[in-house]
């Protein structure tokens, strides 16, 4: 059933003000997907619907994160309201992605996970991406190398040192998201690594570090000693 249509201009303009002059944390999860909203159904009481999409998604990662599909389902979205949140979701991770462009990626080392948690702690499919760097340790290609189902996604060593050697890379940072959450590397993560590290030493391709996102964190195979 879809909430009441009411008229809530006061409290929309109270949350415009404390938005203008407080910045980002002036508002709660729920005020901020409230308000956002507001601006594809103005005519509409959202502080429901921001406080069951959150339950339902289970948290505004999680919310921003959802697939298009998904935030349809849901009900009570307009096709406004779904474009909405992918826009603040795409301007997030290009917010995010320019603080990695703009160094070295290993003088950078939080943004960078920053960045990639925000892009795949909540994804509910396995995704595998390469990041190819060059000489200088700067992001030169961001790479999803495939996609696959909730617990694999396929890639294969030969295709990632081909792309290295078409975009002249000279390092390699790896990167995958554990669904399940838990970032601890698999055996066949393990494997992967040291099977790429191996290739790419004989070509003169470095590979830095395999790091795996999780909602409960992230693991990198270098500060594991696994490289």
């Amino acid at each position: 059933m879809n909430e009441p249509v009411t008229d809530a201009s006061g409290h929309r303009a109270r949350l415009r003000k404390r938005l203008a002059e407080g910045g980002p944390e002036a508002l709660l999860d729920h005020e901020l997907v409230e308000y956002l909203l507001a601006l594809a159904i103005p005519r509409r009481d959202t502080k429901p619907l921001a406080r069951r999409l959150l339950a339902e998604f289970g948290s505004f990662g999680g919310l921003l994160s959802a697939n298009p599909e998904a935030l349809a389902r849901s009900g009570g979205l307009s096709e406004g309201a779904v474009a909405a949140i992918k826009i603040a979701e795409a301007t997030a991770l290009r917010l995010l992605r320019s603080k990695v462009v703009e160094a070295p990626i290993l003088s950078s080392w939080q943004a960078l996970l920053d960045y990639l948690r925000a892009d795949m702690a909540h994804r509910t499919i396995e995704r595998v991406r390469v990041l190819h760097l060059n000489s200088g340790n700067r992001l030169i290609r961001d790479e999803l190398m495939s996609e696959g189902s909730t617990d694999q996604a396929p890639v294969y060593v030969r295709e990632v040192i081909r792309r290295a050697i078409d975009f002249g890379s000279a390092a390699l940072i790896l990167v995958h998201n554990h669904p399940s959450g838990d970032p601890s590397p698999s055996r066949q993560d393990i494997a992967l690594t040291r099977e790429m590290v191996e290739a790419g030493r004989h070509l003169g391709i470095t590979v830095h570090d395999h790091i795996i996102i999780g909602m409960d964190g992230h693991s990198s195979m270098r500060a594991l000693g696994l490289l």
